[in-house]
């Protein structure tokens, strides 16, 4: 496909971005995205500062292609994190939640591309203004931590597209290469998928939540805990657990307190699914099989490029 302004600022052959996602994208998942053609992604949100310094160092031995690292900024450590970015020599930071004025200047001085997550248009044009060179647009469907607004992706991208010139990438249901050309028509030069690469062969999340994620059927995520930091989940046990205590009348602290167990270490990456936070998005309901990166990003493009021939006669 032609360039545009995501695969030229990210110079990458095909405007796919792989979700840093905690728990799931190690060296592996992201050294085999960028093989693949697209942007693989470094999770550091469960990372201690030095394992991300050992995945960074390994990624850069599995892959001569660009890679970045997705950062929250709501994490500890952080001026520990970006040093050790800054030192192994990474290119391109996503970061995520927090203020991205804080850091930008920061990461922009020391030559970095910088792109940020957000989930509203009023939030894109703040990220426009401290210099990020893109932004994240991404919808209520996507798994893990959400926005508070609730807005979909269908209506988010169009609305962010008209408010900022920096380029938009989309993410939050899009698994296929029909809805990467859906968002592309609407307005977006890239897409950020999640969860169809939780189930990859590469990914770092245990089998066993893989193989519950390809079993996923509509209806079976649900965000929750919005008065800490919304985040879509599949329902388990874990989750029911939350709902009890809501109906108990639960206080914040009781429900922080519920959930500083490690649940989503517990589920993801040990593979406990009933007492684990199994974190995926609505789209999961579309992905039946566990296959390798490459195929993945083969099969995405080839529906992509069949999509956009695809003629309609109305």
């Amino acid at each position: 496909m032609a360039q545009n302004r995501i695969t030229a600022l990210l110079d990458i052959q095909y405007p796919i971005i792989q979700g840093g996602m905690v728990w799931n994208s190690g060296y592996k998942l992201a050294s085999a995205v960028s093989n693949a053609g697209g942007l693989g992604l470094l999770g550091a949100g469960s990372m201690y500062p030095e394992v991300l310094r050992t995945h960074i160092q390994k990624c850069k031995q599995a892959t001569d292609k660009p890679f970045g690292v997705n950062v929250s900024l709501l994490y500890p450590d952080l001026q520990e994190v970006m040093d050790i970015i800054v030192e192994e020599g990474v290119k391109i930071v996503f970061t995520s939640a927090g203020n991205p004025k804080i850091w930008t200047p920061f990461l922009k001085a020391h030559g970095i591309t910088v792109v940020h997550v957000i989930s509203s248009s009023k939030f894109a044009l703040k990220a426009q203004e401290a210099g990020v060179d893109a932004v994240v647009a991404e919808g209520f469907e996507a798994g893990g931590h959400n926005g508070r607004e609730e807005t979909t992706t269908l209506t988010l991208i169009p609305m962010v597209t008209a408010k900022v010139q920096i380029p938009v990438i989309a993410a939050g249901g899009i698994a296929t290469g029909r809805a990467m050309l859906a968002t592309m028509i609407l307005g977006a030069e890239g897409v950020q998928m999640g969860t169809r690469f939780i189930a990859s062969t590469e990914s770092s999340a245990h089998e066993t939540f893989k193989n519950r994620v390809i079993q996923v059927e509509e209806g079976d995520t649900i965000v929750t805990l919005k008065e800490l930091a919304p985040v879509r989940m599949i329902k388990n046990e874990f989750y029911q657990g939350i709902e009890d205590l809501y109906k108990k009348g639960a206080n914040v602290d009781e429900l922080r307190a519920y959930l500083s167990k490690g649940r989503s270490k517990k589920g993801m990456f040990e593979g406990d699914l009933v007492e684990g936070e199994l974190e995926a998005g609505q789209v999961a309901g579309l992905i039946r099989s566990v296959e390798p990166v490459e195929q993945i990003i083969s099969t995405i493009m080839e529906e992509f490029r069949a999509a956009q021939q695809k003629s309609f006669d109305f």
